[in-house]
């Protein structure tokens, strides 16, 4: 009689039903799709507001304000749309919701809740504003300040550029 070698069909199936069960229980630990999403989302945001930035700015240059700082009277802005203006420092966007970004951003925002696409928190003290995705964590909370956001900062005192951070190591 011949000795065979190698494995059975049966052996063969029960391994790869094995690895089957395996790969559907344990990729989706290792594969966080919704992680990803999240940060192409915030870098998404970090582009549109340094787009609207330079339409801002080039309008404050057409316009001639690019030199006025934002306490001026009467405080330099310019028109995005028909009824619409965002109120400038040093011919960029200022760091607050109402009357600048609002205007500037064709975005859900709001500074609470649970039914808008971001959440803002606007930082007199650094003269900036961050933009969190919903559900995610402020980063200005205490103890732990979220790490997933969009920083825009106009502490211009003279006439020059603005800054737009992006953090995205907690989405």
């Amino acid at each position: 009689m011949k000795k065979q070698n190698g494995f059975t069909l049966i052996e063969l199936v029960v391994v790869i039903i094995i690895l089957g069960i395996l790969a559907v229980t344990a990729a989706p630990k290792f594969i966080n799709l919704q992680s990803d999403a999240k940060a192409s989302t915030v870098s998404g945001l970090e582009a549109a507001i340094k787009g609207a930035d330079s339409l801002v700015h080039s309008k404050s240059l057409i316009a001639g304000n690019e030199k006025t700082v934002s306490t001026a009277t009467p405080a330099p802005t310019v028109t995005v749309a028909t009824g619409t203006t965002v109120t400038l420092n040093y011919g960029h966007a200022t760091p607050v919701w109402t009357g600048s970004m609002a205007n500037m951003l064709d975005i859900d925002a709001a500074s609470s809740g649970t039914t808008t696409e971001w959440l803002y928190v606007e930082d007199s003290t650094s003269k900036s504003i961050y933009f969190y995705p919903k559900g995610g964590v402020s980063p200005k909370a205490t103890p732990t300040a979220g790490t997933c956001y969009v920083q825009y900062v106009n502490a211009l005192t003279a006439y020059g550029p603005i800054t737009v951070n992006k953090v995205v190591t907690g989405c």
